[in-house]
């Protein structure tokens, strides 16, 4: 992901996250503290069939962008609250957290997203993390659990997750 796919990045993120609205500056700030961490899914590769090419370069129209995967270092236990920004990452984190995976509809089901899951574990592991961390929204718990997730209830946690909405679910693989 750049600058110049932010906002293909945020007109995205309303089609496919209406209940879940975030400011551009929150996209920009993760991609600024944690570019490592943030891709767009480039239509073309994955309508060609590439495989492993799901995380291709930067495409060079929005057109081509079919998803986006923002995710940094953090620490465990801490998701942030929706539409929060973060000021900086922490010094020692312990969990890589998935901040989003938004894919169109037309390339889900079509392994991005467990290729992209594949290249965060790798980014986990090689930052020596202890875990993997999201909070869960859009009825997708059934989905991280299929990958290794489970669901951590934390009466701590509630009044964040409240700001994503009432079902929405710290979850948490171990590594």
């Amino acid at each position: 992901m750049t600058a110049a796919d932010l906002p293909a990045v945020l007109a995205l993120a309303e089609r496919l996250n209406p209940d879940y609205p975030e400011d551009a500056e929150v996209f920009a700030e993760r991609l600024r503290l944690y570019a490592a961490g943030c891709w767009v899914l480039d239509r073309s590769a994955n309508a060609a069939g590439e495989a492993g090419d799901e995380l291709a370069p930067p495409p060079d129209t929005a057109s081509n962008i079919a998803g986006y995967i923002v995710s940094h270092p953090w620490r465990h236990g801490e998701p942030p609250a929706l539409n929060a920004r973060l000021g900086e990452l922490p010094d020692a984190p312990t969990t890589y957290c998935i901040h989003d995976i938004a894919l169109l509809p037309e390339v889900r089901g079509t392994g991005a997203a467990a290729a992209i899951l594949n290249t965060l574990l790798g980014r986990a592991r090689a930052a020596h993390l202890g875990t993997l961390s999201l909070v869960a929204v859009n009825n997708s718990a059934s989905f991280w659990r299929h990958h290794g997730f489970e669901a951590v209830s934390d009466p701590a946690l509630d009044e964040k997750l409240k700001s994503y909405d009432a079902a929405a679910k710290f979850m948490v693989r171990p590594l």
